[in-house]
C-alpha cells in the first residue's frame, strides 16, 4: 500500500510522513522528489520542461510509479510518500499507474489556510525563510484544492494541528 501525503509546500508533508512511518508497522518513507532530483542530475541536462518543476518532465511520473512498485515488490509493507502533485493529469498518471500494478493508494492532502501556510513558509528554518519557490505554489495549490484535489483525497486540515496530531489521524484512518 501507498500512503500518499499531498499538499502544498509548508503544509508539513515531510515532517508528518516521518511520524506516520513510525505509527504504521512495516512502513518506509519514500520521497518522490528524489526521482526528480535524479532527473535533474542527468548531464547534459534533459530538455527543459519549460519551468523549474521536474514534474513536467514526462519520465518523472512513470519513474515514480516504477520506483514505488519495485520497492514494494522488494520490501512489501507500506510506502509513505510525501509529494506535492497539483496537476490533475499528473496525479491521474501516477494513480492509474499504481492501480495497474494493483497497488492500493490512500491519498491524503495536508491542508492549511493561506495565512497559516505563509507563516510556516516565513518561519521555515530548514529550507529558509520566505522561499520564493514555496510561495509561488500557494495559489496553484488553492486552485487545485478548489477544482479537483480535495475531491480526490482525504483532507487533513493541519491549520490547528501539530505534525504529530496530523500523523496520528492519518495512521488511524489507514488502520481502520
Amino acid at each position: 500500500m501507498i500512503v500518499w501525503l499531498n499538499g502544498t509546500h509548508g503544509a508539513g508533508k515531510t515532517t508528518t510522513s516521518a511520524l506516520v512511518q513510525q505509527l504504521i508497522p512495516d512502513s518506509r518513507v519514500s520521497d518522490a522528489e528524489k526521482v526528480g532530483e535524479t532527473l535533474m542530475d542527468i548531464t547534459p541536462a534533459l530538455p527543459a520542461p519549460g519551468t523549474d518543476n521536474f514534474q513536467h518532465w514526462p519520465p518523472w511520473r512513470p519513474l515514480v510509479v516504477e520506483t514505488a512498485r519495485r520497492v514494494l515488490d522488494y520490501t512489501g509493507g507500506t510506502l509513505v510518500m510525501p509529494m506535492t502533485v497539483l496537476v490533475e493529469q499528473y496525479w491521474r498518471e501516477i494513480s492509474t499507474g499504481l492501480a495497474q500494478h494493483a497497488i492500493p493508494v490512500r491519498h491524503f492532502v495536508l491542508h492549511a489556510d493561506q495565512d497559516t501556510l505563509r507563516g510556516r513558509i516565513a518561519g521555515d528554518t530548514v529550507v529558509g525563510s520566505n522561499s520564493w519557490f514555496r510561495l509561488k505554489y500557494l495559489e496553484p495549490y488553492a486552485e487545485a484544492a478548489r477544482t479537483w484535489l480535495h475531491g480526490e483525497a482525504e483532507v487533513v486540515d493541519t491549520t490547528h494541528l501539530t505534525p504529530a496530531q496530523a500523523a496520528l489521524r492519518i495512521a488511524e484512518a489507514v488502520k481502520s
